[in-house]
């Protein structure tokens, strides 16, 4: 017993970073364009207000904690030539005036300005020297009022900015969520049988959730700090070119750094996007089959596949552990000797007074300002290789062209889109030498031809494996055939709109499904209006009365996934009862009493017998008592008609037919 469950890879992606993903994207962000433009514009004037900080801090020091040494004023500039630090007075003014006479000794008086060294500061009376800062700490005051008010308008802008991206983010990927569960509702089953439901559930949830991170937090974070990035470049250029070009030269090394690891990064994440899903399509799979493990005691075996499963996993969160343990240090590495090398030389250049200290504070303050972003990318990283990944998955389904769904638009032989044509009723099915086949070079129907006529009781018999099933599968367009064609009252099916198509069919199968929910929502669909003496008439005839009436709740008893709390008769009875709501023109019945005790086939026999009246028929058999009572019958037998006729026409014949019927079991060998 294998435990592969049918699992096929999915197709692997090119290049590290593909344009086409964000292509892709743009139709869904489209709507929230103008909402994103605001964020956008809340950015710049957060990422303004953040800029203007250190050169806030930059304008304290320099102007009111400690001025530079040469006077800022050009009229007197060139009277004071030593190196000292001077504090700058305003003679006019009567406090400062009675100082200067106070210590006439300690004071140069130049014009309408008195200047004391800053070592003589000391040598003055705490209350006069308190006078003669009174300035410098009006100033001061002033910029930290100014510096709070900032902070706080960043926060408000922050605030805004967030809202407007969360919400931005929940509606794109609402959007996305509802487009890709749309589009794989309409993708062939064809698809369906090379994707396990465990990786499209995988794609539709978790998927989707990791897309949310990158049109929050990524988009954001990319514009955001490319204008901080931008503004600290000509910040600091403007401060100290030649210091700027300095801490610059370490800028190449990082972003060396950036490429290298994220191209490791996208293929590790990569592959644990494709063993989530595999863990879920084996966790799925088990609970679905646990009765077969558990009667073959293959609990072992299946355990040891998913602990060989759990591991690749494992061994995949470890390389992307690995990575980033190396890529966050060397980012940090890079900004420390960033840092080492702006000391070393603009503090040489503080001490040779060629640069203030102020301008050396807000240097340092850009300098980490401007490593931050590159943080960003190590802490975000994880993030947005994820999204990226599961960006490439969800587009592997959307625009996957071997899975297209061809029947949205059909074509004809040369290729051009067929005309719509209105269905009102369905006169006659009719194949004219259809060829089909599932795997290539592997025929399941070969030039198969018949007639179908209105209100006729069409019976398709064969051995397991004739392509019985697949016949119905063709008339309800979940294939297209290969070769030949399908016509509906003499129409090519595929001219037809689909869903006006099938609202005209009904199907009735061996293994009816049932829906999460109530008997009544399974039966009646939704947002159809139909009256209670009618619906009371409909349950009769389909036999569900009896079953309905033994339940507490009636129709609207709740049913577990799948109608598990219902036995097979009689989740056939209600599938039977869906199809008398739907009231269709032709029904197609795929060996509806197979699996069924005596005594419930018997109410199900009543059951079709009465949704049959009047209505065109094609029976799937596998009993050969339900299918004598037809008008015709057909014989498959490896993918071709080797018999056809009424039953009394095949006995006289003598051949499969015949022998089948003869047979002790009386079902077809």
């Amino acid at each position: 017993m294998r435990f592969d469950y049918g699992y096929s890879e999915e197709k692997q992606v090119g290049k590290t970073y593909d344009i086409n993903l964000l292509k892709g994207l743009y139709p869904f962000i489209k709507p929230y364009l103008s909402m994103l433009a605001g964020s956008m514009v809340l950015v710049i004037f957060i990422t303004g207000v953040e800029l203007s900080l250190p050169y806030i801090t930059k304008i304290a020091i320099d102007r009111y904690i400690m001025p530079p040494s040469e006077p800022l004023d050009p009229t007197i500039s060139g009277i004071i030539r030593d190196k000292k630090r001077y504090l700058k007075t305003d003679t006019t003014r009567q406090k400062f005036r009675e100082i200067i006479e106070k210590y006439p000794e300690l004071f140069e008086i130049h014009q309408s300005f008195a200047f004391i060294s800053h070592e003589n500061l000391d040598l003055l009376d705490k209350k006069d020297l308190q006078i003669l800062h009174k300035d410098n700490l009006s100033g001061l005051k002033h910029i930290c009022i100014l510096f709070i008010a900032l902070i706080f308008i960043n926060f408000f802008l922050n605030f805004f900015q967030v809202i407007i991206m969360e919400y931005t983010g929940q509606m794109v990927m609402h959007d996305l969520r509802a487009n890709l569960f749309k589009h794989i509702m309409n993708l062939p089953v064809s698809f369906f049988a090379l994707n396990p439901v465990a990786r499209l559930v995988t794609r539709v949830t978790n998927d989707v959730q990791n897309m949310y991170e990158l049109f929050t937090s990524i988009i954001t974070f990319v514009f955001k700090d490319f204008f901080l990035l931008i503004g600290i470049a000509i910040l600091l250029i403007s401060i100290n070119w030649e210091l700027a070009l300095i801490s610059f030269s370490i800028i190449p090394f990082v972003f060396y750094i950036s490429i290298y690891f994220s191209g490791l990064a996208r293929d590790v994440f990569r592959d644990l996007r494709t063993k989530l899903a595999e863990i879920n399509g084996r966790f799925a799979e088990t609970t679905e089959g646990i009765k077969v493990i558990q009667l073959f005691l293959q609990e072992k075996e299946n355990y040891q596949s998913f602990i060989k499963l759990n591991h690749e996993n494992y061994t995949a969160a470890i390389k992307q552990i690995h990575i980033f343990a190396l890529f966050m240090p060397a980012i940090e590495i890079f900004a420390s000797t960033a840092l080492a090398i702006l000391i070393y030389y603009g503090g040489g250049k503080v001490v040779s007074e060629t640069l203030t200290l102020g301008s050396l504070v807000a240097f340092i303050s850009y300098i980490k300002m401007f490593f931050t972003p590159l943080r960003d990318i190590a802490e975000k990283y994880n993030i947005m290789q994820n999204a990226m990944a599961s960006a490439e998955k969800l587009f592997l389904i959307l625009n996957d062209e071997d899975m297209e769904d061809k029947r949205v638009t059909p074509r004809g032989r040369n290729g051009d889109p067929l005309k719509k044509t209105v269905i009102n009723r369905i006169d006659s099915v009719e194949f004219e030498n259809v060829s089909f086949m599932y795997i290539k070079d592997e025929p399941v129907l070969e030039k198969v031809s018949f007639k179908i006529k209105r209100k006729e009781k069409f019976a398709l018999v064969g051995p397991t494996g004739s392509g019985k099933t697949s016949l119905i599968n063709l008339i309800l367009r979940f294939y297209i055939p290969d070769s030949g064609r399908i016509l509906i009252n003499g129409t090519d099916i595929n001219t037809f709109d689909l869903s006006a198509l099938r609202s005209k069919i009904a199907i009735v199968t061996q293994e009816p499904f049932l829906f999460s929910g109530t008997i009544r929502e399974n039966i009646i669909p939704p947002d159809t209006n139909i009256a209670e003496e009618v619906l009371k008439k409909l349950l009769e005839a389909s036999g569900c009365s009896s079953l309905i009436s033994r339940l507490t709740n009636g129709l609207d008893t709740r049913l577990l996934e799948g109608g598990k709390s219902l036995s097979s008769g009689q989740r056939q009875l209600i599938s039977i009862a869906r199809a008398f709501i739907y009231n269709p023109d032709l029904l197609l019945l795929d060996e509806a009493t197979s699996y069924i005790d005596s005594k419930t086939e018997e109410e199900i026999t009543l059951a079709l017998a009465s949704l049959m009246k009047n209505r065109t028929c094609l029976i799937v058999a596998h009993r050969l008592s339900t299918a004598r009572n037809s008008d015709r019958i057909m014989v498959l037998k490896k993918g071709k008609i080797i018999e056809s006729g009424t039953h009394h026409y095949l006995m006289k014949q003598g051949e499969s037919y015949y022998s089948s019927c003869k047979s002790d079991i009386g079902t077809w060998i």
